[in-house]
């Protein structure tokens, strides 16, 4: 398989992997660059013992942790702020988005990053639980739990300002 075709097949599932992670397209266009850079530096070495994309998303993982990291050493405190750009019209669809937003990101690990995994970068189970060393299994019934959380997370903070 050449590396072009890799690249023109999987570029949107990275990108909105990292999107899910970082919530700023520039950044998370960056990364996407930065992991298919990695990928074609280390394409002789893929063995294919997992699908291209599972392989990619673990590049994309480590690039954006790796980014992290470096930002840790540079700015002091987190600097992820949350913020929306939508009219004012679309007032309740932008507290809905940032009550999930807030919901999934309260997710401990490995809860947000399987759900990230299997809605924003649209990988199979099979794949999701290859990047973990885990069962099939294991990913459905950690992304269904994840699941869960996120529902009784934003029922509560939707009971919460209702009191």
């Amino acid at each position: 398989m050449e590396f072009e075709s890799v690249y023109a097949e999987h570029y949107q599932a990275v990108y909105r992997f990292l999107l899910s992670l970082c919530r700023n397209h520039a950044l998370a266009e960056e990364l996407a660059q930065e992991t298919f850079v990695r990928a074609m530096n280390h394409w002789k070495d893929y063995r294919g013992q997992c699908a291209p994309q599972t392989w990619l998303i673990s590049i994309a993982k480590n690039a954006y942790f790796s980014h992290r990291r470096r930002e840790k050493r540079l700015l002091p405190g987190d600097q992820d702020p949350v913020v929306f750009d939508y009219p004012e019209a679309d007032m309740e669809k932008r507290e809905v988005i940032g009550q999930a937003h807030r919901a999934l990101h309260a997710l401990p690990e490995p809860y947000r990053e399987v759900f990230s995994l299997r809605v924003f970068a649209e990988l199979s189970y099979a794949q999701i639980a290859a990047l973990f060393g885990k069962s099939e299994v294991w990913g459905r019934v950690t992304f269904f739990r994840a699941k869960v959380m996120l529902q009784e997370a934003m029922k509560e903070e939707e009971d919460n300002e209702r009191t």
